[in-house]
């Protein structure tokens, strides 16, 4: 699949890794659905790429389907859907307050996994509607994971939790969708200059980016949507996780 012919949808588009994904991909000519429950920072970075917004809710089926339902209509058809919607929230198994709350945990799988299941699940259903390429191809879904989901550290026993499952249904899903053309793949990010980030102050960055072998420094978004751009376009990647965190093994 060639890049600019791509018609993606894409998930937390309005900032961090999703905005960045979707910028890239319009400046190389697909068209670009962006879904976020950010309605106001969503329209007006769809606008300014030249893309599509739909709100949604990632946890909620009727949401999805219906932002789906729009992206197609809007696109005439879906052959890429790249999932980055997600939360990080922290805190430890047992802490000062007592023992993790479970309304949190909850909460951090149902968006960052059971909303990427939801997102893929019915993105499938809809790529499975567009004409095969030569190879048969009909579409490419991208899982966002992280580091977290190998090395995870304290407090993210949540979070490492959810991008874990991330990891873990990437292979199966790609093995079920095969015969109908449909590609899967997982990027699992190190640590990146995300809006998350950014709040945390330049001392703290720097501490962060310390421990980064090589380069020494955070991730830049736009590395992460070439990487997704490059996934879209080789075809023989499939079922595999993609670790993009400059050799940094978190302990």
């Amino acid at each position: 699949m060639i890049l600019k012919d791509a018609a993606a949808v894409i998930t937390g588009g309005a900032s961090g890794l999703g905005e960045a994904t979707a910028r890239h991909f319009a400046a190389e000519g697909a068209a670009v659905t962006l879904l976020d429950r950010d309605a106001t920072r969503g329209a007006a970075v769809a606008e300014e790429i030249g893309g599509h917004f739909a709100e949604v809710d990632v946890t909620d089926e009727a949401s999805v389907q219906a932002a789906i339902t729009q992206a197609k209509a809007h696109m005439g058809r879906i052959s890429v859907a790249v999932n980055c919607a997600g939360i990080a929230d922290a805190a430890k198994t047992v802490g000062r307050d007592g023992p993790h709350p479970l309304p949190l945990f909850q909460r951090t799988i149902d968006i960052n996994l059971v909303g990427t299941f939801n997102v893929a699940r019915l993105a499938a259903d809809a790529m499975q509607e567009t004409a095969p390429d030569a190879d048969g191809a009909r579409g490419v879904i991208i899982n966002t994971a992280s580091i977290a989901a190998f090395d995870g550290q304290k407090g993210q026993t949540a979070y490492s939790a959810s991008k874990g499952g991330v990891v873990g249904l990437g292979l199966p899903m790609a093995r079920d969708l095969a015969k109908l053309g449909i590609r899967v793949m997982t990027i699992a990010p190190g640590i990146f200059m995300t809006p998350m980030l950014a709040g945390l102050g330049e001392e703290v960055q720097a501490g962060l980016a310390a421990d980064v072998p090589c380069p020494p420094r955070l991730g830049d978004p736009a590395e992460f949507a070439r990487l997704a751009g490059f996934i879209i376009s080789c075809g023989y990647l499939n079922g595999e996780v993609i670790r993009i965190d400059g050799a940094l093994r978190m302990r």
